[in-house]
């Protein structure tokens, strides 16, 4: 093959010889005093021209495979040494189809028609050939100086040791990513508690494709008395540390609950810890408790996005205030608010990742939210994934996304019976405790209790009430009330003392009405209440069966 007559279309090549015309100064004009006659006489050494130098015994030569094709059913016109090493001897003259069966494995034949079409160079990176190696093509148009047609060069370059570099870049973030899923997987509750009033369902998906996942949380945490707190957070950044971070979070949740503090009160804690832990660190949460009794969620948020309840009718209401700012800000006295979750009503928690999108309003992510909400029907868990589909979520999603959806259902026909309330508000003086007495055996007879819980419900109810009258003060409320599961009962009062259990030696005449309750209950509590005072409750479970 007469490679003189063959010339690259390479970019730049025009430009380059013409810089190189440009350079070659004259004998004439060094002699016009150009430049000093000693430095004339340096520029003038000869030196070789790229254009004399041998062509084909340098591609012999280069360690890049390279062949040469023309036409347009591209014919081989030549291979270099490289390429016979790499794939064997070929035969010239034959169409690439036949003679080059590597590239069309590797599909780069509709590559060489698009280069002889468009005239202009193109390269496919790193493509596994049939030897086993990867490579990188790059296909440049050539023509002949004699007007013969036009031709294909296609130089191939050796990438296996980066190609490999990569793969195990790649599987080494993989593993990292499957590492952090898994953590922040373990840091979130493997199971979600059950409460008799509600039904809860949550889901977490991972953001992206790389090892930073995000901080999202939730979880769900039954206070006894029948209340539920539930906590939906995210922490700012992604990685590990915001994982771990957030896991802190978590346990510090569950902690704070079980003192059943008020929402703005749990997130004063996490606040103060949260500047602790990291100081760079900020999170957004919001808190909120269910009370079966009261139909409402009393919630308070640190920066976080707003609870989505739709109610019986299928209205959707927002829970816009109050909020404050993230925690780990410090400074701020949060505050607690309400929203109503009566029977029949259904309530969305979420982080950001679910309604927030690049070039979108946040609002616009949030309406959109409250639109699919109103129109989806079902289970929880079944509400929780067509939420996540409407919004758009994939494995490939950039953000982590936490969603937490909880039903209060309406109880009617035979499952009315399973979920009733009797209340008694405690007048006079010592005269309450035998009415409290006859009112409890009444009410848990009417609810056809065994005789032994019968009992230890009246037992329990005398100990509380006589508490109560003795270190309380009005007003003074008895209330009982039964799931599918329990018996709770539970006084309330003026006082805001809370009671201890403590051991009473064999002399005090007092102090062992607590100690009664705690053995013979399944649990027992006391809180504060909002408008001051306290509630002390207790709970049987009910035999199955």
């Amino acid at each position: 093959m007469n490679f003189t007559r063959w010339s690259a279309r390479l970019p730049g090549t025009q430009r380059r010889a013409a810089a190189r015309t440009d350079d070659l100064v004259t004998e004439d004009r060094l002699s016009e005093g150009a430049v000093p006659a000693a430095r004339a006489e340096q520029l003038t050494v000869p030196t070789p021209a790229v254009d004399e130098l041998p062509v084909r015994e340098v591609l012999d030569r280069v360690p890049a495979l390279v062949a040469l094709l023309h036409g347009p059913d591209h014919r081989l016109a030549y291979v270099n040494d490289a390429y016979v090493v790499a794939f064997g001897l070929r035969p010239t003259g034959e169409p690439a189809r036949q003679a080059l069966p590597e590239l069309e494995e590797i599909g780069l034949l509709p590559l060489l028609d698009q280069v002889l079409r468009s005239g202009r160079p193109r390269t496919v990176k790193s493509r596994k050939a049939p030897d086993g190696r990867s490579y990188t093509f790059t296909c440049t148009p050539v023509t002949q100086g004699d007007g013969g047609g036009g031709g294909v060069l296609v130089f191939a370059t050796d990438v296996t040791d980066h190609a490999e570099a990569a793969e195990r870049l790649r599987a080494s973030e993989r593993r990292q990513r499957e590492t952090a899923v898994t953590l922040q997987r373990s840091l979130l509750p493997q199971e979600l508690e059950e409460p008799d009033d509600l039904r809860i369902a949550a889901t977490y998906h991972p953001g992206g494709t790389e090892a930073a996942v995000g901080g999202d949380w939730y979880d769900v945490i039954t206070l006894g008395g029948g209340r539920t707190a539930l906590v939906i957070g995210d922490v700012m950044g992604r990685g590990v540390r915001a994982a771990a971070v957030m896991g802190q979070l978590r346990t510090a949740v569950r902690a704070y609950a079980r003192l059943d503090l008020p929402p703005h009160e749990i997130l004063q804690l996490l606040d103060g810890l949260a500047m602790e832990i990291d100081a760079n660190q900020i999170a957004t949460c919001v808190y909120a408790i269910h009370d079966p009794n009261e139909g409402k969620l009393v919630y308070a948020s640190a920066g976080h996005l707003p609870i989505l309840v739709r109610d019986e009718s299928g209205v959707v209401l927002r829970a816009d205030e109050p909020t404050g700012p993230p925690l780990g800000t410090g400074g701020w006295i949060h505050a607690s608010g309400s929203i109503p979750l009566g029977p029949g009503s259904t309530a969305v928690l979420y982080t950001d990742g679910l309604v927030e999108r690049r070039n979108e309003d946040l609002d616009e992510g949030i309406a959109a939210l409250e639109r699919a909400l109103a129109g989806a029907t079902g289970t929880p868990q079944v509400i929780c994934d067509r939420l996540v589909r409407s919004a758009g979520v994939t494995a490939e999603h950039d953000d982590d996304v936490a969603v937490m959806v909880l039903q209060h259902p309406a109880h009617t026909g035979p499952d009315s019976e399973l979920f009733r309330n009797a209340a008694l508000e405690l007048l006079g003086g010592v005269e309450a405790a035998p009415r409290a007495r006859a009112f409890a055996s009444g009410v848990l007879t009417s609810w056809r209790f065994p005789v032994e819980l019968h009992d230890l419900g009246v037992l329990a109810v005398s100990e509380l009430v006589a508490n109560s009258l003795q270190h309380g003060m009005p007003p003074m409320r008895l209330r009982l009330r039964r799931t599918d599961r329990r018996l709770i009962v539970e006084v309330t009062d003026g006082d805001d003392h809370l009671p201890r259990r403590r051991r009473a030696e064999a002399g005090d005449e007092s102090g062992r009405g607590i100690a009664i309750v705690a053995t013979i209950a399944s649990n027992w509590g006391s809180r504060r209440t909002p408008g001051g005072g306290k509630a002390v409750w207790c709970e049987f479970v009910l035999p199955q069966g």
